[in-house]
């Protein structure tokens, strides 16, 4: 059960942080020139400020089941991840 939250915690900060990307063309692309001594062509190139994401992990206290013959609950600590996502900001 871990594991799954974990995998859907990636999941959802890997969205966040390819969804936050402010992406600028910083100059033209253009075609090569058709003649045998032709200058190379150039492809556009981009600045990209993407998100500044901090993950670290807090100890909490969470309950969790006690599955004996009875399901009973006791709180126990845990280390969990935390994630802190600072998006660009536009100029």
């Amino acid at each position: 059960m871990f594991k799954h939250f974990l995998s859907i915690l990636f999941a959802g900060g890997l969205m966040i942080a390819t969804t936050g990307c402010d992406v600028e063309q910083t100059s033209e692309g253009r075609l090569p020139d058709v003649d045998v001594d032709a200058d190379p062509g150039a492809m556009p190139t981009y600045d990209v400020d993407t998100p500044d994401v901090d993950v670290s992990m807090k100890e909490k206290k969470v309950d969790v089941p006690d599955v004996d013959v009875d399901v009973d609950t006791k709180e126990r600590t845990m280390s969990l991840p935390d994630v802190d996502v600072s998006l660009p900001s536009d100029e």
